[in-house]
């Protein structure tokens, strides 16, 4: 039954737009990858056909507990895998219905004139922005720093090329060949579809295999150390090891997401990237009482919301759900409550909002109605002026936000803005923002663009 849970958890987390196939798959914590993601990539192939047999057997009518992702899976086994190897009761209503399901699937075949399984299927599409992002790896500087991990890929056979002037230089990257990021100090990059899932410095937590428009929003937000930081919204936790890797593990992290199987799976990835100072707490953050003490420091929140993760670009076959009107609006307002929620801390002075969605409606639409409710406390300023791609002109000063794109950034769809509480005194007549900054964060350490200053070598090291 693990297995089907597993893999349950991991369409729920597409369809919710919590990250990509591989990405969900290499962090729920199930011990077996290899046959959990051939389950799941499976599944969400033959997901129109599914759809049409459930809808046609009436069997989330019939029973009202299956949760429809599991459904899914457990007819995929049942018809077209290798049978339900296990499962438990779930395995035995499967089999209940087995009857049913096989009617209608070959109903199916009858209607659309074919004799096997595979004839449903609609021809397979490659997706061309999917083979030109290249693989990014970013350093956990927790345990390790940048010169020790091109080290230790150098002694594995691959050759370093530099600091990469372009991205012209990032799409041209081929075999065992790889350069630091133009944009961040801490990023690797490799060439698409590079496999590091198995390399003993990922196992380790010494890198996290993390896509560069993902690194944006922690390192947009760039609390000092020692600061109080609240990430609300934060499994699976790579922007919350990020995060405290900004800090140096000194100040304090809040982190939530009210999901407990994700919470668990965030747990074990924080731990082995050495994250400590983090409160992880499985909890809905829009309960969470802005007027609590506890949260009395609190300077700087990274809100990544649940979004329709249409920026997402490694999905594979049959993972694009199709977004209602309705569901999109839906979404939208959720993210504008738990956004103005955010603002609401007292002590708050900086906060990134981004997802990775492309719709208008969950980026620029949200920033424009929230401050417009806001605006008098908190501006939108500039986030990294050399950025290439800039919000949509969907209000005066929505330039300020950042967008990512496979086209122009060589990255997943994103979006990214970042709001700063106005200083006292300060001119509030407009509730838009109008100034701009000039430097994307406050930090000393880095500027977007500059060299990795050497680090003393007192992190573990890689043998």
């Amino acid at each position: 039954m693990a297995l089907y849970s597993a893999a349950a958890a991991v369409l729920d987390g597409l369809e919710r737009g919590q990250g990509g196939l591989k990405s969900l798959v290499y962090n729920s914590g199930f011990p077996h990858v290899r046959q959990l993601y051939a389950l799941v990539s499976e599944t969400l192939r033959y997901a129109p056909v599914l759809e049409k047999l459930l809808d046609g057997a009436a069997l989330l009518q019939a029973e009202k507990k299956l949760p429809p992702q599991l459904a899914k899976v457990l007819v995929y086994d049942l018809l077209f895998g290798k049978g339900l190897k296990c499962g438990g009761r779930w395995k035995a209503l499967a089999r209940r219905h087995r009857a049913r399901l096989e009617a209608e699937l070959a109903r199916l075949k009858v209607r659309h004139k074919v004799s096997r399984n595979e004839d449903l299927l609609a021809p397979e599409q490659a997706s061309p922005a999917a083979s030109q992002v290249p693989r990014y790896v970013r350093v956990n500087t927790l345990k390790t720093c940048v010169d020790d991990v091109i080290d230790f890929f150098k002694r594995q056979g691959y050759s370093y090329l530099g600091k990469a002037a372009s991205l012209e230089e990032l799409s041209a990257l081929s075999g065992k060949k790889f350069l630091l990021d133009p944009h961040l100090p801490e990023l690797l990059v490799f060439p698409p579809q590079t496999d590091l899932h198995d390399n003993l410095l990922y196992t380790s937590g010494h890198i996290i295999l993390q896509d560069k428009a993902s690194c944006l929003p922690a390192f947009l937000l760039g609390p000092t150390a020692g600061s109080h930081v609240i990430d609300a919204c934060a499994a699976p936790g790579n922007k919350t090891s990020h995060l405290a890797a900004i800090l140096r593990n000194k100040g304090q992290i809040f982190a939530f997401d009210v999901d407990p199987k994700r919470v668990a799976t965030m747990n074990t990835l924080l731990a082995r990237a050495g994250v400590t100072g983090c409160q992880l707490a499985q909890q809905d953050f829009l309960a969470v009482d802005p007027g609590d003490p506890k949260y009395s420091r609190v300077t700087h929140i990274l809100l990544d919301p649940s979004c329709s993760g249409s920026g997402m670009v490694t999905r594979g076959p049959g993972e694009e759900v199709a977004l209602s009107a309705e569901r999109l609006q839906a979404l939208a307002g959720f993210q504008r409550r738990v956004l103005g929620h955010a603002l609401s801390f007292p002590a708050l002075r900086r906060l990134v909002y981004s997802t990775c969605s492309l719709h208008r409606e969950e980026n620029e639409d949200v920033v424009q109605a929230v401050l417009q409710e806001r605006g008098s406390a908190f501006r939108l300023v500039t986030a990294f002026p050399s950025w290439p791609c800039r919000g949509l002109a969907a209000f005066p000063g929505a330039e300020s936000c950042l967008r990512a794109s496979p086209a122009e950034t060589l990255t997943h769809g994103f979006f990214v803005a970042v709001l700063e509480r106005r200083k006292e005194g300060a001119d509030a007549s407009s509730s838009l923002p109008v100034a701009a900054e000039e430097k994307p964060q406050p930090r000393e350490e880095t500027e977007p663009g500059a060299a990795p200053r050497k680090r003393k070598r007192k992190k573990q090291r890689v043998k």
